[in-house]
This record gives C-alpha cells, structure tokens and sequence, in this order.
C-alpha cells in the first residue's frame, strides 16, 4: 500500500483536466505536489487554489515533456524542492485527429514523443529518486484506447498502447527485482477534458465539419468527470492496484474486447452511434 498521507507527487500535464484533479485531490489528502506543464499560468492558478485549501508544498515547473532535457531538469528540481518525493504521475497527453492516410510522420511523432516517449523519459527520470524510497508508486497514464483501437485514432492508439506495454513491462521488472517502486497504468474512457478541443489536426484532413463532429461527439460521450477519474487513480495507488480502469464505458469496452478480440469494433460502433444519437435528440428538443 502507498500512503497518500506524508507522500510528495510529481505531476505532468497538472494546469489541466485530470493532472489539475489530481494535484487538488492529493494536496487535500496531505500530499505535497511538484507540478509540471507547459502552461506556467496554469499552473500559478492551481498553485494558489492549493495553497487557500491548505498548508502543503507545492513546486511549479514549466516542462515541455516531450524534451528530454526539461525532463530531466524537472526530476532535478522536483526531488531538490522535495526529497521525499515518491510519487510520479506521467500524465501529459495530447489528440490527434485524422485517419493514418491524413496524417504527416512529423504529426505523428510530435504525439509519440508527447505521449509516449513523455511517459518513458518521466519514467526513467525519477526512477532512481523513487527506488531510495521506503515506498513509492509510478502512475502511468494510457487510454481505453491503449487497450481497444478504433479508426481515426490510428496514432493515438499507437501511442497508447505503447505505454500499456512499457507499463507492464516494467512493472514486472521492478516485482522480480524487489524494488520498493510499484507501477499503475491507467486506461480511462471518456473523461470530461478539453484535449478533444485542443486536438491537432492532421495536415490531410480538409473538411473542418469532421473536426467539430469529433469534439461534440466526445463530449456527448465523455460522461466521467476529471475528479471522479483523480479520486479512482488515488484509490488505485492506495491499493498497489496494477491496472486502473476509469469509468463504465471502459470497464465495457474492456471486457468487450477480452470476449470478442477480433470484432469488438462492430459493436462499439453500434453503441456510439446510439449515444450519439440519443444526445442529438435532446439537444434538437
């Protein structure tokens, strides 16, 4: 079990959907935070919302995660700002949308060393800070989508799946070895966020209709709220849990997928064509 309690977390993507969730559910429950985005005003914001709830230290870092050398300053910083630190929570994340024929390889690895190799460089950062630990967690968040793989999300998943397996991986690294390091990775559904909205689009996609179509069909579809989905990632550090699904639709889309590898796809066709539908009906009431 990973006490909450006393613990120090480091956090990417925190100015934002569920890394800001996380830093205000954490800090509430007696955990100091390192926070780290892009968006140093964010940040600032979250900063001092923290600190009007309670007395807890809280470190901001502006890091572009898909630079090593940011994230290798931001472990520096972190651990220097809290040597206790235990906790890291790679959560960075962006959207891409168009089919693979739509996207560019640069579009596609500007995801991949966001997504991905964020993941993987925040990982290898902190692992050594956290290994000197009496205890400590490494949360790693994937997708639904990094365990189930629709059309139009071909880089996505790419990335997405890539961290499960590195997750998973390395989670059984770390058990065989007897590090006091456990490792979550993390598979929400729909979470109400912003990162539908603030998607790239990729450079073959030219009809903008399929664009705000995505963003409103996410949003139709997008029914856990980033709180819900911070309070489930907090209950799973507690737990040592080894896999976190966030929400009934992945839960579903889960178990879909465990019964029917090979055709899960028809099926959740079906079911979003229906929700998508059913909300188009409220809405032209």
């Amino acid at each position: 079990m990973t006490a909450i309690r006393g613990s120090a977390a480091a956090v990417t993507g925190a100015a934002s959907g569920i890394g800001r969730a996380l830093a205000l559910e954490l800090s509430l429950r007696g955990c100091d935070l390192a926070l780290a985005d892009r968006d140093e005003a964010g940040l600032q914001t979250l900063a001092a919302e923290i600190g009007k709830a309670g007395q807890r230290k809280v470190s901001v870092h502006r890091v572009d995660v898909s630079e090593p050398a940011e994230i290798t300053a931001f472990a520096a910083a972190a651990t220097a700002a809290h040597p206790a630190l235990n906790i890291v929570i790679n959560n960075a994340g962006v959207a891409l949308l168009g089919q693979f024929g739509e996207i560019e390889q640069a579009e596609m690895e500007w995801l991949f060393n966001i997504n991905f190799w964020g993941v993987v460089h925040g990982t290898r950062a902190f692992l050594p800070q956290l290994a000197k630990q009496r205890e400590a967690h490494i949360v790693n968040i994937s997708s639904i989508f990094g365990i189930v793989a629709p059309p139009g999300q071909s880089a996505y998943c790419a990335a997405k799946f890539a961290v499960r397996g590195f997750s998973e991986s390395l989670r059984h690294e770390l058990a065989i070895t007897g590090s006091p390091v456990k490792l979550s990775v993390v598979h929400p559904g729909g979470v109400a966020t912003n990162i539908a909205r603030n998607s790239r689009t990729g450079s073959g996609v030219t009809d903008n209709a399929r664009r705000v179509q995505s963003i409103e069909r996410f949003d139709a579809l997008a029914r856990t709220t980033p709180t819900a989905a911070a309070l489930r990632i907090i209950a799973g550090i507690e737990k040592n849990q080894p896999r976190i699904l966030i929400g009934n639709d992945a839960r579903f889309m889960d178990l879909l997928q465990r019964f029917r590898p090979g055709t899960y796809w028809k099926v959740m066709q079906r079911q979003i064509e229906k929700a998508t539908a059913k909300v188009a009906a409220v809405a032209a009431k």
